[in-house]
């Protein structure tokens, strides 16, 4: 289990040292499928912030950023070993501490983990320059250098997952990493911790630093020794973390909010469209950034989407996520759910149908009912702004170029998808489409290989494949005179 170094409260990660928080300090995670406390974990304020950082640069400014690329490969592919073998324990933490299903964590997140990490500890020694002929009387050529000591903020949807996105390509690339989990999901990181210690990765090069987001998060952005933020979650925190990096024009990378959307034409096939699209927006309990909240449907195929969508939320299994039974856990946190409840009650006044669902569901943990609303105009909020719970908008169009205006019309531009049997209209409408990724008669799969990113309120930059390299990485020029 985790390491505890006093009481019943887990510790930072500093230095390659469990230690407690210099204010002694600590916080309460909760499960939320019961509201009962999971654990007690050291808070991380500035102080121990500054302290990660300090230990981050003296790890990277000694062995490990002239480390062999091909060790630093192995000591990933390590750490992936010893997640497979814990693979049982990091996945009951995750579903304790976020509400996720356990099936879920292992057939979604886990595999996503280890394919990460497996892929960046396969590229870390393939991180290669270019010789470019400039002139005859002389060798030029350029180098890629690790950008220093990264802060990376992650979120609590996807906390392993998304964690190892940042992790594993920072770490093959040189860089040393300051991990602040966040405050509803610390426990996994702490554990990556634990395991990155015990496959033998030198002290300082992984700090883990839980606490608060106003507090240590701010503390690692505002902080003058780091050299790079990566950041998923929401637009509004976004917004501050580029305010906090001016002080060091420090670099930024933000994979922000959502609000996707899922376009139905008549000629799809619709009931691979309806899985996918319940799927699309239930899958976590719609906590994920690119989830397909906005389904919009031809109006002549309109009222049968909106009974097969109800149909499957009406079969989701709410309850316990460790069962493996399953199919739908709780909210993160009470204050999401409210807010979730909230944005059903301004459907509601909105002038929108509930087709089903629509309250909470028990009087136990943060669980709301899958909920599908009808009628909805799209200048209403719940068209508009991002919910992040189980909340389908099903919005009716006219043709392509209503529906094109339609889900081009938010401030965010992460994902969408578009189902159809025409395959000339596929690529028509997926060339006017704003937004990342773009899936074509599926939804939601991503892949560490292909980037992932947004643009405008979904931030910018890319994750994954070799965009994460450009992430970590600082081009350098060397000219030599040959004299010929």
């Amino acid at each position: 289990m985790l390491k505890r170094v006093y009481g019943d409260i887990h510790d930072l990660l500093i230095d390659g040292r469990w230690v407690a928080a210099a204010s002694g300090r600590s916080f309460e995670t909760l499960n939320p499928a019961t509201g009962e406390v999971v654990a007690r974990v050291a808070e991380a304020d500035a102080g121990d912030v500054d302290a990660a950082v300090r230990s981050a640069r003296a790890a990277f400014e000694g062995s490990w950023s002239r480390m062999k690329a091909s060790e630093r490969g192995a000591l990933l592919l390590k750490l992936a070993d010893l997640i497979r073998r814990d693979a049982d324990e990091l996945a009951r933490l995750e579903s304790l501490d976020s509400g996720k299903t356990v099936s879920a964590i292992r057939r979604q997140d886990l595999p996503a983990v280890l394919d990460t990490l497996t892929y960046y500890a396969g590229m870390a020694d393939k991180i290669n320059g270019q010789v470019i002929p400039a002139r005859t009387d002389a060798l030029t050529y350029t180098m890629r250098e690790p950008l220093g000591v990264v802060g990376a903020i992650i979120p609590w949807n996807f906390p392993l997952m998304i964690g190892m996105w940042k992790i594993a390509p920072a770490l093959a690339c040189g860089c040393t990493v300051v991990l602040k989990p966040a405050e509803l999901t610390p426990l996994t990181a702490l554990k990556i911790g634990e395991l990155a210690l015990e496959a033998g990765f030198p002290a300082g090069v992984l700090n883990v630093v839980p606490g608060f987001g106003k507090i240590a998060g701010q503390a690692l952005v505002d902080h003058m020794d780091v050299d790079k933020i990566t950041f998923t979650g929401s637009p509004v925190v976004g917004r501050q973390i580029l305010q906090g990096a001016i002080g060091n024009l420090k670099r930024v990378t933000l994979e922000l909010g959502g609000k996707s959307a899922n376009v139905i034409f008549p000629d799809a096939d619709l009931d691979a469209a309806a899985k996918a699209a319940g799927a699309g927006i239930f899958f976590n309990t719609g906590q994920v950034c690119s989830a397909g909240s906005r389904i919009l449907v031809h109006e002549s195929v309109y009222d049968e989407m909106v009974e097969r969508l109800a149909a499957r939320a009406r079969s989701i299994r709410l309850g316990d996520p460790l069962e493996a039974s399953t199919t739908m856990g709780p909210l993160v946190s009470e204050v999401q759910m409210k807010r979730v409840l909230d944005y059903i009650d301004i459907g509601r006044k909105e002038g929108a149908s509930i087709v089903t669902g629509g309250a909470r569901h028990g009087k136990t943990g943060y669980f709301v009912e899958p909920t599908v609303f009808a009628g909805v105009q799209h200048e209403m909020r719940i068209s508009q702004e991002e919910i992040f719970g189980p909340v389908a908008a099903v919005i009716p169009f006219k043709d392509e170029e209503d529906a094109i205006r339609l889900a081009n019309g938010t401030v965010y531009s992460l994902a969408a998808g578009v189902w159809t049997g025409d395959i000339g209209r596929a690529h028509r409408f997926t060339r006017r489409l704003k937004a990342g990724t773009v899936w074509v008669n599926t939804y939601g799969p991503t892949d560490v290989r292909l980037p992932w990113g947004g643009t405008r309120d979904s931030g910018f930059g890319r994750e994954h494949g070799d965009a994460a390299i450009d992430n970590f990485t600082e081009p350098k020029v060397v000219w030599i005179n040959t004299g010929a």
